[in-house]
């Protein structure tokens, strides 16, 4: 490693450690503590509307909901309106608010019933005061006989998922298809520095595709579970070895579904992280609100202010 590499990666280092020295970590919308499992949040560029995927506790059921925020005030939470007997979760919300992405096993016509493997989907409207047009399949090259998951773009439109393939590298991988103005290019696998024989899913890639916040399931260096890793392109436009984020954020429980809010310098991200432990209740109310409350081993969304930038 020549020694201009090796000052970069000390101050990456340095840097990520000053940051999470003066880290909190909290629950990030308590009017979604009703639900057992909150898998994954997406927020518009201006926060003015989020959307989540609510799960049952196995995850046999999966509906993509929403929140609008009046006044700082959110709303009650609502289903999307094709929402029906199908899976739907990882709903992503392009920075026009124009389309929405998800994951989907719903059929691809509506003269079947017969669920699909997962696809990538998103719905259309003209402004976000319209109403979501119904579910349009993404397609070739992207959708594959295997299951697509978890989309995620750039500024430029570029598109990262996660997909099971044969010809990846392990069990899961983080793809990439390029934008070229008018349809998306082959995919193509990340290097070695990001995939590996393992489990990598749930990619986040920043605005400006710099850099990527994802989950390694089992990595070596890892606390535990699935942890939330970034790595960061170098000037050559390769992506580099990724970090741990550390155990502020990262934890033996798993973590996942990152979603960074650039603006605001904040990282939502949702874990199964427990700290219920043996009291007496005055009642069952008292008991519920414990329960409902606490990190209760159930996906929860979380958040977290970080640079993550420098």
């Amino acid at each position: 490693m020549k020694k201009t590499q090796i000052i970069t990666c000390f101050i990456a280092i340095t840097s990520l450690i000053n940051a999470q020295q003066n880290q909190t970590i909290e629950i990030a919308f308590p009017i979604l503590n009703q639900y057992t499992n909150i898998r994954d949040i997406n927020l518009a560029s201006d926060s003015s509307e989020a959307y989540f995927t609510i799960q049952s506790p196995a995850g046999e059921l999966s509906q993509i909901a929403f929140i609008k925020k009046t006044k700082n005030n959110w709303s009650k939470p609502q289903l999307l309106p094709c929402s029906d007997q199908y899976n739907y979760l990882e709903p992503f919300l392009s920075n026009d608010q124009k389309r929405l992405y998800f994951a989907s096993d719903r059929p691809l016509n509506n003269s079947s019933t017969e669920k699909k493997d997962y696809d990538i989907w998103y719905l259309e409207r003209q402004n976000k005061n319209q109403p979501w047009s119904q579910p349009i399949n993404l397609g070739t090259p992207i959708n594959t006989n295997q299951n697509e998951f978890y989309p995620t773009l750039a500024n430029n439109n570029n598109l990262y998922f996660t997909l099971d393939s044969p010809s990846g590298l392990g069990k899961d991988d983080i793809y990439y298809a390029r934008w070229n103005g008018t349809n998306y290019e082959n995919p193509e696998l990340l290097n070695q520095n990001i995939n590996t024989n393992g489990y990598e899913f749930n990619a986040f890639i920043s605005k400006n595709e710099d850099f990527l916040i994802y989950t390694k399931y089992n990595a070596n260096d890892g606390l535990g579970s699935g942890d939330l890793y970034i790595a960061h392109k170098d000037k050559n436009g390769q992506w580099q070895t990724p970090k741990n984020l550390g155990e502020i954020i990262n934890t033996k429980y798993m973590e996942y579904c990152p979603f960074y809010d650039q603006a605001n310098q904040t990282l939502y991200f949702t874990s199964k992280r427990n700290n219920i432990t043996p009291k007496q209740f005055k009642n069952t109310e008292e008991y519920q609100q414990y329960i409902l409350q606490s990190h209760n081993g159930l996906s929860k969304i979380y958040k977290t202010k970080i640079n993550l930038t420098e």
